[in-house]
């Protein structure tokens, strides 16, 4: 089973190809969960604030 293919279709599914696997990294970036990167976490956070309002 051969078949035979031009060197532009050759270069336009490859195109193709880079065009689909583009697409999916920019998709699965805008789903991915957002990360908090404080270093405090959200309790002592509270905590804090709660001492502060406590404290004027």
């Amino acid at each position: 089973m051969e078949s035979n293919y031009s060197v532009e279709e050759i270069l336009s599914a490859i195109d193709d190809l880079q065009k689909i696997k583009k697409e999916k990294k920019i998709i699965s970036v805008k789903n991915a969960p957002k990360n908090d990167d404080s270093i405090i976490p959200k309790n002592t956070l509270k905590l804090i604030e709660e001492a502060e309002k406590n404290k004027s």
